[in-house]
């Protein structure tokens, strides 16, 4: 049985028990294998092993951890928080006729791109329309430009997927589905308070994180900012659909989760871009773009522990240099700067920190 935590009973295989119970008889008796006293412990020596297996299922629900997959489920079931379905991409799709004029083509019409299909909506405009992807998750995000029919399509020349308009999101995580339950069994929730905003915000399919900014606009308001499942800006859909769910009205009305009373704002977390440029001496043989590539993945997953960090707002020079140092080719660094300094970047606490350039030269 695989377990991604230590388990109490893993050495209790079928082997190690039998042996165990094999030595409580006296070496006097046969007790080799094929003898009475073996073909009578055996199975029950297989029981208990079986008995052990169901003991550390019990535990890991009694006791949630990430990697539990569904058991997981199961185990958060009791606070309410559920994990999050699959959901499918919609993007704008424009339809052209043998003129290279817009058309209108019938809903529920299905195209095809790569190994993917799509399916007409609504209508956006002329010979424009919402297409979503038949297959949940990210993976409908991944493809745009030409579609080809799968339906005859009369007068169709041209027909083609331009702008993602509401992201596709994959099934949510173990990690997520974890992170979410701490948050609800770790901090206090009453009341319509700080904690209770982001709860709400983070049962939305596609934000990952949310920070709450009680009576930023005056009395009697709330701005909610929330970041998508890679810590980033959110696409305007998801923030649409964080503010509906919380407040549609926004008028203080309560015709959403949030009371009566409070005028709630979602907005999508601002980003700030984080350019590294370095002069590095190299091992022989290196390459500035391995360095380069090592350096893109390290300072990103960095970036994403900052993100919404209450107690860290800081994108520090050292720890990028250390990141530097951790490359195996680079034997020292000059003339670092992140945003064209040599300090600190602070990161406001509306925004989060993304990478976006890194120059690495000799």
């Amino acid at each position: 049985m695989k377990r991604g935590w230590a388990a109490l009973y893993e050495d209790q295989t079928e082997e190690v028990i039998l042996e165990r119970l094999l030595a409580r008889i006296p070496d006097i008796m046969d007790k080799r294998e094929g003898s009475v006293i073996y073909d009578a412990l055996a199975p029950a020596a297989n029981e208990l092993a079986q008995m052990y297996v169901n003991l550390e299922i019990e535990r890991s629900l009694r006791f949630p951890a990430p990697e539990n997959g569904e058991e997981l489920d199961k185990s958060v079931a009791w606070s309410g928080i559920v994990r999050k379905e699959a959901t499918n991409a919609q993007w704008r799709g424009k339809f052209y006729n043998n003129q290279n004029e817009l058309m209108d083509v019938p809903i529920g019409s299905r195209y095809s791109i790569e190994d993917l299909n799509y399916v007409v909506k609504s209508k956006l405009g002329v010979g424009q329309f919402a297409v979503e992807c038949e297959t949940a998750g990210a993976i409908g995000n991944k493809y745009s430009g030409s579609l080809l029919p799968i339906d005859f399509i009369d007068k169709l020349a041209k027909a083609e997927l331009v702008d993602l308009l509401v992201s596709g999101e994959d099934v949510e995580s173990g990690e997520a589905l974890y992170d979410r339950y701490q948050d609800k069994v770790t901090k206090p929730i009453t009341s319509a308070n700080k904690n209770q905003y982001v709860v709400w915000a983070r049962e939305v399919s596609g934000v990952g994180d949310a920070k709450v900014f009680p009576l930023w606009n005056g009395n009697g308001t709330v701005k909610v900012v929330i970041l998508n499942n890679e810590k980033r800006t959110p696409s305007p859909a998801v923030v649409q659909a964080v503010q509906t769910y919380i407040d549609p009205t926004q008028d203080g009305h309560g015709e959403g989760v949030a009371p009566i009373g409070p005028i709630v704002t979602v907005v999508g977390a601002g980003e700030v871009p984080i350019n590294i440029i370095v002069r590095v001496q190299l091992a022989r043989d290196a390459t500035t773009d391995d360095v380069k590539e090592q350096l893109k993945v390290s300072i990103s997953k960095y970036l994403e522990g900052l993100a919404f960090n209450d107690t860290d707002t800081l994108v520090r020079i050292t720890r990028i240099a250390n990141f530097i140092l951790d490359v195996p080719p680079v034997i020292d660094y000059f003339d670092l700067t992140i945003n064209g300094v040599t300090s600190n970047i602070q990161v406001p606490l509306d925004s989060v920190a993304v990478l976006g350039t890194v120059d690495v030269h000799v």
